[in-house]
């Protein structure tokens, strides 16, 4: 089931609010774990019990190491725990059959047992509390990536107020939009892109430019819509994009693109091997182990490895000696961090290492393809308001206009009425709808 889907929007969704909101305190964990289940199993019912063992095992091993606590026990379980998670996840990220969100809730159970290990958190007593952290549907398929240690306390204790639910649902519609409205049709650009005939190097760049707002379009969309419902159910996820199309370096970019992945990354992996307090080459290891794992974490395929590496040679480069020059020149620092965040995501999205190649190469204008075609001159007239919205609505500057503009929060509820309305008449009509980040 998705957030985008006219049956999570209009029958699903009322019904667990009616029920949630309807029930005593003590009973809404019950609510939220029991439609946290069938959302997932809505499309995949035997990955559910694939997910309750992982739920079960996790939950069994956080009480067996708080008991063990100091001990070369506790440690001994945690590794074999957590390199079991590893291994599975890894089987199945190169396996021709992924279940649904599978790396979300594996590196959640895997951060609640090492946070056990190391004290940050008590072990949860009540299963029932653990296995709706796990799978909670706000969150389950897409993150934003959820610690135990930063919703313990909202398990036992949450406040559901007006204000609180008000701002859930604007920044669910609004996610909503970003995903329907301009990621859809971006994606249906690029659709075009790959079934044309006639590509030339403008199209190429139109199409590596489409796919980039749209990658991100989607998955901050989702995760709009991820941390509205969480909010209107009383939690509070961590936000998951600042607005990385705005950065002046590759540096900055990863420090806001996918923020719950980043940080949890560099927290029980790259700090653990030693960060940056360390010499130069072990720096650079530990950087290329990161990500050589976050490309893995997206896809067992050699793109998305090359993804991961080809960013980590530039964070490599920036911290040897580069962002001391973009840090003087404000203008070529943008230029060239849009321009490597372009080409980065044009491995993201190929379909093998020689579909890449061959896209860089033409983009570059090194496959002896005509510079300009009319099939390109045309998309570009037909989506040139699309393409600058959505740049425009990826810079802080529509949010700063709402802010100076006094009668813009009086306009909000009718401009988010006609964004739900225009999103249900896209979706009604059957239009392009996939997630990017649905089976990672």
């Amino acid at each position: 089931m998705l957030f985008s889907s006219i049956t999570f929007l209009y029958y699903f969704l009322p019904c667990v609010l009616f029920l949630y909101f309807l029930v005593p305190n003590t009973w809404k964990n019950n609510i939220l774990l029991a439609a946290s289940l069938l959302f997932y199993a809505w499309g995949e019912p035997y990955y559910v019990i694939f997910m309750m063992c992982s739920i079960l095992l996790g939950y069994g091993t956080g009480l067996a190491i708080e008991k063990t606590s100091g001990t070369t026990k506790a440690k001994v379980m945690l590794g074999v725990v957590v390199g079991l998670h590893v291994i599975v996840l890894f089987y199945f990220k190169f396996s021709d059959s992924l279940p649904i969100g599978i790396s979300f809730y594996t590196f959640q159970v895997i951060s609640y047992m090492i946070d056990v290990y190391r004290g940050d958190v008590k072990a949860q007593k009540n299963c029932r509390d653990f296995a709706m952290y796990v799978s909670m549907f706000p969150q389950l398929i897409a993150g934003p990536i959820v610690r135990y240690v930063d919703i313990e306390r909202n398990l036992k204790v949450r406040e559901h107020g007006i204000s609180g639910v008000a701002y859930g649902i604007r920044r669910f519609v609004l996610g909503l939009a970003k995903k329907v409205l301009l990621a859809n049709t971006l994606g249906e650009l690029c659709e075009i892109f790959v079934e044309s005939g006639e590509k030339s190097v403008l199209f190429y760049w139109m199409y590596a430019v489409a796919f980039t707002l749209h990658v991100y379009f989607d998955f901050s969309g989702y995760s709009d819509m991820a941390i509205g419902l969480g909010k209107i159910f009383g939690f509070h996820f961590m936000e998951n994009f600042n607005y990385p199309y705005i950065s002046k370096s590759v540096t900055e970019f990863w420090r806001r693109w996918h923020i719950s992945l980043g940080t949890w990354f560099r927290d029980y992996v790259y700090i653990p091997l030693g960060g940056n307090r360390v010499s130069r080459i072990r720096h650079f290891f530990n950087i290329l182990i990161v990500w050589g794992l976050t490309g893995i974490w997206h896809g067992g395929a050699w793109t998305f490895l090359v993804w991961g590496l080809y960013f980590a040679a530039l964070l490599m480069i920036e911290k040897s000696f580069l962002l001391k020059f973009l840090k003087k020149h404000s203008i070529l620092a943008h230029l060239y961090t849009t321009v490597a965040v372009i080409a980065g995501f044009v491995f993201f999205d190929a379909a093998n290492m020689g579909a890449a190649i061959t896209s860089l190469k033409a983009m570059f204008g090194m496959s002896g393809l005509p510079l300009v075609s009319q099939e390109a001159l045309y998309y570009l007239r037909s989506y040139a308001v699309l393409f600058g919205v959505g740049i425009f609505g990826a810079t802080p500057g529509a949010k700063k206009w709402m802010e100076k503009v006094p009668v813009a929060k009086y306009l909000e509820p009718v401009v988010l009425i006609g964004l739900l309305v225009a999103a249900t008449a896209f979706l009604a009509d059957g239009s392009f709808n996939p997630f990017l980040y649905f089976r990672f």
